[in-house]
C-alpha cells in the first residue's frame, strides 16, 4: 500500500489475479454468482472462498491481498551472513563466478548459499565476473529435395600430402540433396583457382540452381561501391559473384561455418580418410592428387551418396551461346586513352582497331591469355614493350636586361647637382678644380 502524492490517499497495488478475485468476490456479495461457482473458477476450495468473501466484506478490496506480502521470508539468509559473503566475494574470491564462489564459501567459510542467490547478490552489488557465453541456438535444416538444387562449396587448407608436398587447398563441392562430392586440389584459394574448379564442375554436372558459400574475400566483396556505381544502382560484387550472376546461378552466403555443416563435415572426413588413402598409394604432388581424385571420388560417391526426395536433376546445361572462358575469368574495367592505349598491371597495350568506346574491359582468362573487349566486340592489341624516351628539354638562357634610368630619375638629378656644387666651390669649370679653358696651340 502506497500514498498518492497528489491526493494523499492510499493506493493499493494489485496483480491481475488479485483484481480478478476482487471482481468475483463483489459479484458474490451482490448475489450474482454462488461461492461454489467462484471456487471452480479460481481453483480453490469452498472454505477458502468463504474466508476471502468475509475478509472483503470486512476490509474491502484489500481483503484479497495475501497477509504475508511485504514481510521477510522465513527462509531468508541473515543480513550479517549476506554482508560477509559479499565481502568475501569482493576480496578473497574476486573474479569467481557464482557457482565456484558458492562452492568455496561452503568449503572454506561454512556459508551455505545457492549459486542463484549469489548471482542475485552479484547483480545487486554490481560485482563483475566472467559470464559464460551462451551457446547460439541453431535450427536443423532439411536437405534440399532435388539434385542440383543447392551445392555447398568451400576450400580446405591442410597438409594433404603429410609433408611430401607443400600445403595446398582442396576446393570441395557437396550437393545438399544427395551428398554427391566433387573436389580438386589447388595451390591457394583465390579467384582463378575457384573459377577453374567451377568450370570443371559445370562441364561435368551443369549449372546448379544455387551455390552456398561463406564470406571469404574471394567469394564476397567487403568494400563499398563507388558513388558512380551507387547512382547507377550497381552493387559491388566479387569476381565469383559476378560470374555466377551472369550464368544465372543464385549465390547464398553463410553467416557461420555451422550453417554449411555438410561441406565442413566432409573436410573433416577427408582430412582423415583421404589423407590415408593417398599415403597408401604414395601421392606426393597436386597433379598426382588430382589424378587420384578422378578415380577415388566416384567410388566414394557410390558408397555414401543418398537418394534425394525428388527424382529431378535441376542442373542446367551451359547454354551454347555462353562462352565459359569469357565468364569465368577476371574482368577489369579500364580507360581507353586518346591514343588507343590501355594500361593494365603496369603494362601498356596498343589497341589496333578504331572504336568510339571510352572504356573497355580487360579479361584475364584461365588459359593465361588476355582479351580487351567492349560489349561483344573483341579488339586486336599488342603490348608496347619499349616506350619512347622523353627528350630532355634545354633550359632557356635568361638574358639579363640592362636598366637605363630615365632623365628625371633621382639618380641622374642627384649626380648633376653634385657636379654643379663642386664646380661652384672650386671656382673653375671642372669638378676637380682644373681649368676647363681651351688650350691655344703654340
Amino acid at each position: 500500500m502506497e500514498e498518492d502524492p497528489m491526493t494523499g490517499r492510499d493506493i493499493v497495488i494489485m496483480s491481475r489475479e488479485e483484481l480478478r478475485r476482487v471482481s468475483l468476490m463483489r459479484k458474490v456479495l451482490d448475489g450474482e454468482i454462488s461461492q461454489r461457482d467462484v471456487a471452480e473458477l479460481l481453483g480453490l476450495c469452498d472454505r477458502q472462498v468463504r474466508r476471502i468473501v468475509v475478509r472483503v466484506r470486512e476490509e474491502g478490496d484489500d481483503g484479497v491481498i495475501h497477509r504475508s506480502r511485504g514481510e521477510q521470508s522465513h527462509g531468508a539468509i541473515e543480513a550479517g551472513v549476506k554482508r560477509k559473503a559479499v565481502r568475501l566475494c569482493r576480496t578473497r574470491y574476486e573474479g569467481f563466478g557464482p557457482t565456484l564462489a558458492s562452492e568455496k564459501l561452503w568449503e572454506l567459510d561454512g556459508i551455505e548459499v545457492s549459486r542463484e542467490t549469489l548471482r542475485g547478490w552479484f547483480k545487486e552489488g554490481q560485482i563483475e565476473y566472467r559470464k559464460r557465453r551462451l551457446r547460439p541456438h541453431r535450427e536443423w535444416r532439411e536437405r534440399k529435395r532435388h539434385f542440383g538444387e543447392m551445392v555447398q562449396m568451400d576450400g580446405s587448407h591442410h597438409d594433404w600430402f603429410e609433408g611430401r608436398a607443400p600445403w595446398c587447398v582442396l576446393m570441395g563441392y557437396v550437393d545438399d540433396a544427395t551428398g554427391n562430392v566433387y573436389g580438386r586440389f589447388y595451390e591457394y584459394e583465390g579467384t582463378m583457382p575457384v573459377m577453374d574448379s567451377l568450370r570443371r564442375y559445370f562441364r561435368r554436372y551443369g549449372l546448379p540452381e544455387s551455390v552456398y558459400l561463406d564470406k571469404h574475400s574471394t567469394y564476397k566483396q567487403s568494400g563499398k561501391a563507388s558513388v558512380e556505381a551507387e547512382l547507377r544502382g550497381e552493387e559491388l560484387l566479387s569476381e565469383v559473384e559476378r560470374a555466377l550472376k551472369e550464368l544465372g546461378v543464385r549465390v547464398i552466403h553463410a553467416d557461420s561455418p555451422q550453417a554449411k555443416g555438410r561441406i565442413e563435415r566432409l573436410f573433416g572426413t577427408f582430412q582423415d580418410r583421404l589423407v590415408k588413402e593417398m599415403r597408401l598409394v604414395g601421392v606426393s604432388s597436386i597433379e598426382e592428387g588430382n589424378r587420384f581424385l578422378e578415380s577415388y571420388l566416384p567410388v566414394y560417391n557410390k558408397r555414401f551418396r543418398v537418394l534425394p526426395v525428388g527424382q529431378a536433376d535441376l542442373h542446367r546445361p551451359v547454354p551454347k551461346s555462353v562462352r565459359l572462358e569469357r565468364v569465368l575469368c577476371r574482368k577489369t574495367e579500364r580507360c581507353l586513352r586518346n591514343d588507343f592505349t590501355v594500361a593494365h598491371n603496369g603494362k601498356l597495350y596498343q589497341v589496333e582497331q578504331r572504336t568510339r568506346a571510352k572504356r573497355v574491359v580487360v579479361e584475364e582468362r584461365l588459359d593465361g591469355t588476355m582479351a580487351i573487349v567492349h560489349g561483344d566486340r573483341s579488339f586486336r592489341f599488342r603490348e608496347i614493350t619499349k616506350r619512347p624516351q622523353r627528350q630532355e628539354k634545354m633550359k632557356p638562357v635568361r638574358l639579363r636586361r640592362v636598366y637605363i634610368p630615365p632623365p628625371d630619375h633621382p639618380f641622374r638629378t642627384y649626380g648633376a647637382a653634385a657636379i654643379r656644387y663642386k664646380t661652384q666651390r672650386n671656382g673653375s669649370g671642372s669638378a676637380d678644380g682644373k681649368s676647363t679653358a681651351p688650350v691655344t696651340p703654340k
